[in-house]
């Protein structure tokens, strides 16, 4: 056998050698590290709103630690005896802000923010509301329609977008939404609304001076639109004029004196003179006007 042959075989051993080892490798199992977790307290049924939570409603769940929602609970007892702000899905994690602080109390009062306050329209100074659609948890629109403040516009009708943005507490006193998602509008009796102390001083005036309707937005509407006061002239059934300024009497005027008509003196009479002819005479008479 000559060298050359030798040299040949012996390269070849090689790599195939060297390719066997790298196919292995690649053919071999690779360990990955395991993520870092952190357990994080999640619902273990569904919560409804306004519910003080107890231990037996919550468990823990591993999450890795890069998705941890914020303000994630991680200690049960931190859930524990507080109230819910909104309703708890199975297995959804707990968030600090989505319960009331500890010692709050139970009921609607508890979940009310600090700064803000709960209040309810009644039935007479409200609308029967988007059909009986609205429900706890929805945002709306406040609109007051007012009757003779505007003496300018027919009847002085007219209505303004009195707030914006504002949350459903309860429906009477419902505080969760039915299964079917719709209240009966026979049975709306009132409706609470989530809003500050000026709001509240500005709903309480409307609802006594006029009547208030509420408009459904959409939740992730978080935009003010910008509204005008809409009169019976956008309908066109009425014209707006400037009011009549009162009609002032012109003031009389003195009776005008009649001036003397001046007559021309008469003059005296002018003597006659007559003329008079005799035969071949003539002669004349000169007579004087008594």
């Amino acid at each position: 056998m000559s060298i050359r042959t030798v040299l040949i075989m012996a390269l070849a051993l090689v790599f195939g050698g060297s390719a066997a080892v790298g196919i292995g490798k690649l053919r071999a199992p690779q360990t990955v590290a395991a993520p870092e977790t952190v357990a994080v307290v999640v619902a273990a049924v569904d919560v409804p709103r306004f519910t003080t939570v107890s231990a037996d409603m919550l468990k823990t769940q591993e999450y890795p630690k890069d998705l941890v929602p914020p303000e994630a609970l991680t200690n049960i007892e931190d859930a524990v005896g507080r109230v819910s702000f909104s309703p708890l899905v199975k297995d959804e994690p707990i968030l600090n802000r989505k319960l009331a602080v500890r010692g709050a109390g139970r009921g609607m009062a508890a979940i009310i923010p600090l700064g803000m306050r709960a209040f309810t329209i009644q039935t007479p100074s409200i609308s029967a509301g988007v059909a009986g659609f609205i429900l706890p948890g929805n945002k709306v629109d406040v609109l007051l329609t007012v009757s003779g403040h505007k003496a300018s516009d027919a009847n002085g009708a007219s209505t303004v977008t009195l707030l914006q943005q504002v949350e459903i507490l309860a429906v009477d006193q419902r505080v969760e939404a039915p299964t079917d998602n719709k209240v009966d509008v026979k049975e709306l009796r009132s409706v609470t609304l989530l809003v500050t102390p000026d709001q509240a001083s500005r709903l309480n005036l409307g609802q006594n001076k006029g009547v208030l309707h509420l408009s459904l937005r959409n939740p992730e509407d978080k935009v003010s639109a910008d509204t005008r006061l809409a009169t019976l002239r956008d309908l066109g059934l009425g014209e707006d004029r400037p009011p009549e300024a009162p009609k002032q009497e012109k003031p009389r005027e003195a009776p005008k004196q009649e001036k003397p008509v001046s007559r021309p003196t008469p003059k005296p009479p002018q003597p006659i003179h007559v003329r008079t002819l005799r035969g071949a005479h003539e002669g004349g008479v000169l007579i004087q006007p008594e």
